[in-house]
């Protein structure tokens, strides 16, 4: 711990040696000498140019000491409780004795501020970073619900929420992660509703590394997980406000990165990264038949293409006679085994994908459905693939972008290459093994000790947390919590007569 020192010019030195070669570092000594006023003392304010609000501290200090006291008799041992007690216009400020804490301070984007014959230094809470406005999720679309998203300010997301749970049992704790960068993030949680157990499982696997620099959450993400080899994500991110609020009122733990415009909420559940915030705001008609939709769209991409290979190469006895001979006039003209055809164009819708993703948007669109019609009709005139395999493929990407949450819709996209060599081997075996395969590896995962596969697997389908799985129940039916909420605050809907 390095102290402060009484002898303001000590002060000067040590943050002019820290921030050497700065460029943007505004550093500013102000001297109070008038005869009449002060007994030469001065004040000396620092902050990074860009990161602070100029105006802020313009307002609130410097015009207060340098102006508003021409006619004050201030003399040195008063002047810092002069300052921090009487002319200091803001309430937002802290008193710091260490060196090191002011200096991280400055790095945020604070404001220090030094006072000769004072070993203490003022923090003003000054923080003005360049960053986008509160814009609609361009990942997460919806019909209906708020609009708003996170953006890269940890504030701001933090806000966000609490806009929208106005409960002082809301609790946010805060630190920092990365030596180098000194990324903030927060663990939000409902303290009444979140178990105690879950929360401090949360923090641990926060604090679990140190690491040099954090960058967005996707970055914490991978060092939270407990193996690097799991290729399904046992936390869920989103970028809505409204879906995190929603996970806090159901006892899980948010926690929020700054730099970054996705929160990651904990635990997750495979029914959960199956959710949307459009299945609460519509009719449960609807929002069931949606969700049916997204798990028959999951069985589509990671199974389709396996299973047109098993069945065209082991099994053609169990495909209608027409469709047989509309298959067999199709490839008459082809080279390359069906494997082949539709490994080429899987890696060609994938490269597809990639260069959309990386062009910018007008031209992302533009390559994505041109490049797809032209590269896939060219292709079948030119003999090497089918129209049937182009079906196929089409249908398998549509499928992958059915599914709402981007991280969990990778994993089945490279998944069915898994699925296509099973079944180009074994047949049909070998597709019904690798989804075998699949379905003991997800009943094998859990999240902070609820099962992936909740609430099918342990917790029980026939319950309350059955309500809201594949069937969606109706809010009014909707009584209780989801199994990892406290037991005794399982119940979060009452009726008043």
């Amino acid at each position: 711990m390095a102290e402060i020192s009484r002898n303001i010019q000590e002060n000067i030195t040590n943050i002019k040696t820290i921030f050497d070669k700065w460029g943007d570092i505004v550093e500013k000594e102000f001297v109070l000498d008038r005869e009449d006023c002060y007994d030469g003392v001065s004040v000396y304010v620092v902050y990074i140019d860009g990161l602070c609000d100029h105006e802020l501290i313009e307002n609130t200090l410097i015009k207060p000491v340098t102006w508003e006291w021409r006619h004050t008799p201030v003399n040195r041992e008063n002047l810092w409780d002069r300052i921090v007690k009487v002319e200091s216009q803001t309430a937002d400020f802290t008193e710091e004795d260490d060196f090191d804490s002011v200096t991280e301070s400055i790095l945020k984007g604070d404001t220090a501020v030094f006072v000769s014959g004072s070993n203490k230094a003022m923090v003003i809470s000054s923080k003005h970073f360049p960053v986008r406005g509160i814009e609609e999720s361009s990942t997460e679309g919806g019909m209906r619900g708020p609009r708003d998203s996170f953006n890269e300010n940890f504030r701001t997301s933090t806000a966000l929420i609490r806009r929208r749970i106005k409960d002082t049992g809301l609790k946010l704790e805060q630190g920092t992660i990365g030596v180098r960068s000194g990324t903030q993030y927060g663990v939000m949680y409902i303290e009444d509703i979140a178990r105690p157990d879950l929360v401090d499982r949360v923090r641990k696997e926060v604090d679990r590394y140190s690491i040099d620099a954090i960058f967005d959450s996707g970055m914490a993400e991978h060092l939270m997980e407990k193996s690097w080899m799991e290729i399904f994500p046992i936390y869920q991110s989103t970028t809505r406000p409204d879906k995190a609020a929603a996970a806090l009122v159901e006892g899980r733990v948010v926690v929020v990165f700054d730099n970054s415009p996705e929160v990651i909420i904990a635990p997750a559940t495979l029914n959960t990264l199956f959710q949307t915030s459009d299945d609460y705001y519509n009719r449960w008609h609807v929002a069931t038949f949606a969700r049916m939709i997204r798990y028959l769209a999951a069985f589509i991409a990671v199974g389709l293409p396996g299973l047109y290979i098993a069945i065209t190469c082991y099994h053609r006895e169990i495909i209608p006679d027409k469709l047989l001979y509309a298959i067999a006039d199709a490839r008459s003209q082809l080279s390359f085994p069906v494997v082949v055809e539709v490994l080429i164009m899987e890696l060609l819708f994938e490269l597809l994908r990639e260069a959309g993703i990386r062009l910018p948007s007008q031209l992302g669109n533009t390559i994505g459905v041109v490049g797809g019609l032209i590269v896939g009709q060219s292709a079948v005139e030119a003999g090497i693939v089918s129209t049937i395999v182009v079906i196929v493929v089409a249908l398998t990407a549509i499928a992958s972008f059915a599914i709402p949450n981007e991280a969990f819709a990778s994993v089945f996209r490279l998944l069915k290459f898994v699925t296509i060599l099973a079944s180009a081997v074994y047949g049909i075996l070998g597709f019904l093994l690798s989804m075998l395969m699949l379905t003991f590896h997800l009943a094998s995962l859990d999240s902070f000790g609820i099962p992936y596969l909740s609430p099918v697997v342990s917790c029980g389908y026939i319950g309350d947390d059955g309500q809201d799985f594949v069937l969606r129940s109706p809010i009014k039916k909707m009584v209780h919590r989801p199994a990892w909420s406290r037991p005794d605050e399982r119940r979060r809907l009452v009726r008043k007569r």
